[in-house]
């Protein structure tokens, strides 16, 4: 096929294709690039693909993960990739039942769905699918990361202070994937992320400036939870997961700093007849009589809601009911069942436990520095270099 060649190891292991006949980066705790590799994160892009398409900026490696099968194309163009069903996957030419991965030379990208990657992409066989993993060192991974996240204007003290936690976040996940062919999803299961296809300066710099820098408990990682915005105070992990584990940096905070931005009060209103759909999913029957908030934390943001009918009622986790509703938190000063729909009044937006963003914005507007962000959110941790963990 026309700009594809077949490439021996023995031929190539050298000069600039030394990094396709690499092995893998090795995955380790630690962080810093010293004399060890870079940690290496797994981020999963897609899962159970059919087929996929990859544009290429340049040159590219295609090899199985044991690479018997290698090739490369020399110029830039589109690589087709698909499942072939039995367990096995075809990139371009290659077919195997291994991983296929491909590699863009240095200073080229592979483009996904619209998003710009520079890592190695493996394309993971799964029966009659494969999924799509994206290996990339960690501190070039939070560059994809913190954007995303919190917008790169912002001051460079909120920014490190957001590095950090990502960073700290990113490793913490990793203690747990097991034998999981990834370590972190590229969306808010676990942090947004769309590659590195356009680096900001005040990003690069938020990052470089803290590299390496982690926040930990009692010489341990912990969940570095961020939101954005806590209406006035964060809360206690345990108020939105109950099955946490209650420690003093995930205790809650009161905030100060944010009143500034537009999601510390909000009102919403939602369909009546959404309401009465949810209540009868809820197992519900009858008319829908009241919903209110049945128990809520001491900083006013509800942890169970309770949905009356005319022949019972039932009150859940008032996480799953903002999910049902769209709401910004959980923290809600009022609500009204009306004829033709519901009002919610409340402030913040998201789970209002760990670092509140608009109030690290606020912090560093006000001349605090990403330690002091990091100290009033997280109370009771402490910085630490990952290698000296």
């Amino acid at each position: 096929m026309k700009n594809k060649i077949l490439f021996l190891l023995t031929a190539v292991c050298g000069g600039l294709l030394l990094a396709a006949c690499a092995a893998p980066s090795v995955r380790n705790a630690g962080g810093q690039q010293s004399a060890r590799p870079e940690t290496t994160v797994r981020v999963l892009l897609a899962e159970k693909q059919k087929t996929a398409s990859f544009k290429h900026s340049g040159l590219l490696y295609i090899y199985t993960k044991d690479r018997s099968k290698r090739y490369k194309i020399s110029n830039a163009g589109t690589l087709s990739a698909r499942a072939l069903g039995g367990g096995k996957v075809q990139a371009g030419t290659l077919q195997s039942a291994q991983p296929v991965i491909l590699e863009p030379a240095p200073g080229k990208t592979i483009t996904f769905n619209g998003n710009a990657y520079a890592g190695k992409m493996y394309l993971v066989p799964d029966g009659n699918y494969f999924h799509i993993v994206e290996y990339v060192p960690l501190e070039t991974y939070l560059y994809g990361v913190l954007p995303y996240e919190m917008s790169y204007t912002w001051p460079a003290e909120a920014l490190k202070a957001q590095a950090v936690a990502a960073r700290t976040f990113t490793l913490k996940s990793m203690e747990t994937t097991g034998k999981r062919y990834f370590d972190l999803y590229n969306d808010v299961r676990s942090q947004v992320y769309k590659g590195t296809g356009k680096v900001y300066p005040s990003v690069k710099t938020a990052v470089d400036k803290t590299r390496g820098q982690i926040l930990t408990f009692e010489g341990k990682l912990f969940y570095t939870y961020y939101h954005g915005n806590c209406g006035g105070a964060t809360d206690s992990v345990t108020s939105w997961s109950p099955g946490a584990k209650a420690i003093k940096p995930l205790s809650g905070a009161k905030c100060g700093y944010d009143k500034h931005a537009k999601n510390y009060s909000w009102q919403q209103t939602v369909p009546r007849a959404k309401a009465e759909s949810y209540a009868t999913s809820l197992g519900l029957k009858g008319k829908l009589k009241s919903i209110k908030v049945a128990r809520k934390t001491k900083t006013g943001r509800a942890t169970n809601i309770t949905v009356r009918t005319q022949k019972g009622s039932k009150t859940v986790a008032c996480g799953n009911f903002r999910s049902a509703f769209g709401l910004k938190s959980c923290k809600i000063t009022k609500l009204s069942l009306r004829k033709k729909d519901v009002l919610f009044k409340g402030r913040g937006s998201g789970h209002g436990v760990g670092m509140c963003q608009d109030g690290a914005n606020g912090m560093a507007k006000a001349g605090k520095n990403y330690k002091d962000i990091l100290k009033k959110y997280y109370p009771g941790a402490k910085i630490t270099q990952v290698e000296d963990l």
